[in-house]
């Protein structure tokens, strides 16, 4: 479904303010959701259990929503993404003034319909995209992602503490962002596919679609990608201000992340077609091992900027590889179960992940410093696998 240029450019333009502006969301929720499950939560192992439920609720959505995007298109399935997050936000924002961790947790859950849409962006910027521009289309809209990185750290920083009970005015920010975000989407032009004729190929079956090489290889980067980054960067806030620092220096810790996730994105469709997708996601799995190294070597300050940024720049290699890869191995009428296929298994993932991090974080030693350091050695056996995986598929046409 490919057409003229001058339309698919005008998609991305739109996707790319989306990504910025209602993106921002995102940071926000991940800077703020630990620490207001470590205040709410009885015991501190469940701190971050409120963003796995949002990871949670983008994993069981995700399916639903490429369904309906898949027949009633694109920018249904924006609006609502946007509903629910200002939906997820008004009841997270309940909780906080009642002071109710179930009733944050379902907000928390309801927020994730935001995430599962926000997931489709990347895929939406394809959809109108010629083969030559497509991997350039995924990375703009990701870049859009440097707004985000800007604009919501900095609205944590006004909002946190601008009302009486901590964190409140936050989300009522983020309900003010969905709401006006929307209209954002007002502006799209990508087609409706139209209904498949009775004689029309019906695609493969999930089992066989995951038997193909480039689509399970592809699924297992992003996921390990994606759940790596998730891991590590759920506990950062929690490891930041445990190690002694303020909750600025955890806003400004993940900003620096968020802005090294999104601003390869301006380039990392280049050297995609200039390198070949293997190799980039190669680098990104190298680049996620370096994070580690470097947040394993201490707590100080610097050490969490360093180890952070090297995350985003891993994850930006990794997932957009992934999504490249994945994009060019499946049939047009196989795109709605594909993707939702795809985005339901990362999301299964990184909902384990972001759970993981808290019980890691807060219960698998004595203090901050060893909590993050279980963190960081439990990337480990991840990185093994995506990494035999991508040499797997490298290798396999020789040993045909």
């Amino acid at each position: 479904m490919t057409q003229a240029p001058a339309t698919a450019r005008r998609n991305v333009a739109i996707l790319v303010a989306a990504q910025a502006f209602l993106g921002a969301q995102m940071p926000m929720i991940f800077v703020v959701g630990g620490l207001a499950g470590q205040s709410l939560a009885a015991n501190p192992c469940f701190a971050t259990l409120p963003i796995s439920l949002i990871v949670l609720g983008s994993m069981l959505s995700a399916q639903p929503l490429a369904a309906i995007m898949q027949r009633f298109g694109r920018r249904t399935g924006f609006f609502l993404g946007a509903a629910g997050g200002a939906l997820g936000a008004a009841v997270g924002a309940w909780g906080l003034v009642l002071q109710s961790f179930p009733v944050f947790l379902a907000g928390s859950l309801l927020t994730g319909l935001y995430m599962s849409a926000h997931g489709f962006y990347r895929f939406a910027a394809s959809d109108t995209a010629s083969d030559a521009f497509r991997p350039k289309a995924i990375s703009y809209v990701m870049a859009g992602g440097l707004g985000s990185a800007i604009i919501g750290p900095q609205l944590v920083k006004l909002t946190a503490e601008a009302m009486i009970v901590p964190f409140l005015g936050t989300y009522l920010a983020v309900i003010a962002i969905n709401a006006l975000g929307a209209f954002l989407f007002l502006g799209l032009r990508i087609p409706v596919p139209p209904p498949p004729e009775p004689d029309a190929p019906k695609g493969r079956s999930r089992a066989e679609l995951l038997r193909t090489p480039r689509i399970a290889v592809a699924i297992i980067c992003a996921m390990v990608s994606y759940a790596l980054m998730n891991l590590v960067m759920t506990s950062t806030p929690l490891a930041v201000v445990g190690c002694g620092f303020e909750n600025a220096a955890a806003a400004d810790v993940v900003s620096a992340h968020v802005l090294a996730m999104y601003a390869p994105s301006f380039f990392t469709g280049h050297l995609i077609a200039r390198f070949g997708v293997e190799r980039i996601l190669a680098t990104g799995l190298v680049i996620l091992a370096a994070a580690g190294v470097v947040a394993l070597s201490g707590v100080a300050l610097g050490n969490f900027f360093v180890a952070l940024i090297l995350l985003g720049l891993g994850w930006n290699f990794g997932f957009i590889g992934a999504t490249t890869m994945l994009a060019g191995a499946h049939r047009p009428e196989e795109r709605g179960q594909v993707q939702g296929m795809n985005d339901a298994i990362v999301f299964g993932c990184v909902t384990l992940a972001s759970l993981s991090s808290g019980g890691l974080m807060n219960c698998a030693g004595g203090s901050a410093v060893q909590g993050w350091t279980a963190v960081n050695v439990a990337m480990i056996p991840f990185l093994t696998l995506a990494g035999a995986a991508l040499l797997w598929l490298r290798l396999r046409p020789a040993r045909a």
